[in-house]
C-alpha cells in the first residue's frame, strides 16, 4: 500500500466515531459486514472495518477495484441498493454479487466539503436486507457525510500544525541566521575599519602594502558569506538551487585548482588526491569546485591536522563519485545527521570561520546535479561523498 492511502486509512482510524458508525450500519440493517473504503480510479483500500461474516477484509486490505460495485459509485455519484441480488432487475445478472457471495448491498459516497471523491460507505450481507426504506438510505448519507467533516475536520487541524511547526523553524532559522551572521561580519568588517585607520596614518611602502592585502582579504571573506546566504536563501527560502549544466571536457583541472588554492591558503597541509575521471562530465563546473572546496574546507577546519586529507574523484559507465576523507573524532550518529542543515557547525579550532552553510550548501549543489551527498563516519574516520548519476556512454 503507498504512503498516500496509508495516510487516508490511518484519517479514517482517527475517526472515533467510525467504528460505532460500522456498529451502528450493522446493527440497524442485520448486516453482517461495513466498511469505510477509499476509493480512486485505480483502487478500493479499506480504511475501517466491522466483519461478522468472515468476510475477511481488515484495515488497508485491499479488493480489485473492477470486482466492485463502489467503482460505479465513485463514476456515476450515486447510492446502490441491492435487496436481493438474485431477484434485482439490474443486478441479478451482474459478476459482483456473485463472485463474492452477495445477495444484499448498499454503498453511498462519501464527498469531502470541497467536492472531492473519497470513498464509500458500504456493507454486503450473503443473505438479503431490507435497504430501500427511505430512513435507512438516509441514515447511509448522514453517516458518509459525518464522515466526510472529520476528514475535512482533520486536513485541516494537520495543515495548522504543519503551519505553525514550519513557522517555528522559520523563527528559529531567522534567530540563527542574524546572530551568527552579525558575528562573522564584523570580524571582517573591524578588519577593514582598522586597515582603513592604518592607511591613513602610514606613508606608502611595504607596511602599507601589508594592510591593504589584509583589506583584500576582510573583503573578499565578506562576499564569501554573502555568497553564502544568497545560497542559502535560493536553497532554503526559494525554490532550491538552480544550475546550468554544460560538458565539462576537463573536470580534473577544475577540481585540481580548488586543492591547489586550500593548499595555499593551509600551509603546511596536503591533501592526497586520486583524480580518475576519464570522461567528460555534465554538470555546472563552478558549483562542483564549489562542492569539493566546502568539503576540503570542512576537513582542514574539523580534521585531525596530523592526518592526510584524500580526495577522490572517478566516473564510470553510469555515474560520477566524489569523495573527501579525514581522520578525526568519530562524528556521533545524531551530530551526523543534522550535518547539512544550515547554521550547524561542529567544535572546529580556533580559526574556525563562516555561518556553518557550507556542508549545507554543498549537500544542495548535490542535489540540483540530481545527486546525493552522504555522510560516514566510524573508526576515527569521516567520509562525504557525493555521488551523481551520467548518462551510458
Amino acid at each position: 500500500m503507498s504512503e498516500s492511502f496509508a495516510d487516508d486509512v490511518a484519517a479514517v482510524g482517527r475517526i472515533e466515531a467510525a467504528s460505532r458508525i460500522l456498529d451502528v450500519v450493522c446493527r440497524t440493517t442485520g448486516m453482517g459486514f461495513a466498511a469505510v473504503a477509499r476509493v480512486t480510479d485505480s483502487r478500493w483500500i479499506a480504511c475501517a472495518v466491522r466483519d461478522e461474516i468472515g468476510f475477511g477484509l481488515c484495515p488497508g486490505g485491499e479488493l480489485v477495484l473492477e470486482t466492485t460495485l463502489c467503482d460505479q459509485v465513485r463514476w456515476s455519484g450515486e447510492i446502490i441498493v441491492i435487496e436481493d441480488a438474485e431477484t434485482d432487475e439490474i443486478y441479478r445478472r451482474h459478476p459482483t454479487p456473485k463472485r463474492y457471495g452477495l445477495r444484499s448491498y448498499i454503498s453511498v459516497p462519501i464527498v469531502l466539503p470541497d467536492g472531492r471523491f473519497f470513498g464509500t460507505l458500504c456493507a454486503v450481507d450473503p443473505r438479503p436486507a431490507l435497504l430501500k426504506k427511505p430512513e435507512t438510505i438516509e441514515m447511509f448519507k448522514l453517516f458518509a457525510s459525518l464522515i466526510a467533516f472529520h476528514l475535512e475536520a482533520q486536513r485541516r487541524l494537520d495543515a495548522s500544525e504543519k503551519a505553525l511547526v514550519s513557522e517555528r523553524e522559520a523563527s528559529q532559522l531567522r534567530e540563527q541566521f542574524v546572530a551568527i551572521l552579525g558575528h562573522d561580519l564584523r570580524n571582517p568588517l573591524g578588519a577593514i575599519r582598522t586597515g582603513a585607520l592604518l592607511l591613513s596614518r602610514l606613508p606608502q611602502g611595504e607596511k602599507a602594502d601589508d594592510v591593504r592585502r589584509m583589506i583584500d582579504r576582510s573583503v573578499d571573506r565578506m562576499s564569501a558569506l554573502i555568497d553564502d546566504v544568497l545560497d542559502l536563501t535560493r536553497g532554503r527560502l526559494g525554490d532550491g538551487l538552480t544550475l546550468d549544466a554544460e560538458i565539462v571536457h576537463d573536470l580534473t583541472a577544475v577540481l585540481e585548482q580548488v586543492v591547489l588554492e586550500l593548499e595555499a591558503a593551509w600551509p603546511g597541509r596536503v591533501v592526497d588526491r586520486d583524480f580518475s575521471i576519464a570522461r567528460p562530465v555534465v554538470c555546472n563546473g563552478a558549483r562542483m569546485a564549489q562542492m569539493l572546496s566546502n568539503l576540503l574546507g570542512n576537513a582542514f577546519t574539523h580534521g585531525d591536522p596530523s592526518s592526510p586529507i584524500r580526495a577522490q574523484a572517478r566516473t564510470t559507465p553510469g555515474s560520477f563519485e566524489m569523495s573527501v576523507v579525514n581522520g578525526g573524532a568519530t562524528i556521533p550518529p545524531e551530530v551526523a545527521a543534522r550535518l547539512f542543515q544550515p547554521f550547524v557547525r561542529g567544535a572546529g579550532g580556533p580559526d574556525r570561520q563562516g555561518l556553518g552553510l557550507g556542508l549545507y550548501i554543498a549537500s544542495e549543489i548535490a542535489r540540483a546535479h540530481k545527486g546525493k551527498l552522504e555522510v560516514d563516519s566510524a573508526d576515527g574516520q569521516t567520509r562525504f561523498t557525493f555521488r551523481m548519476p551520467l548518462a551510458s556512454e
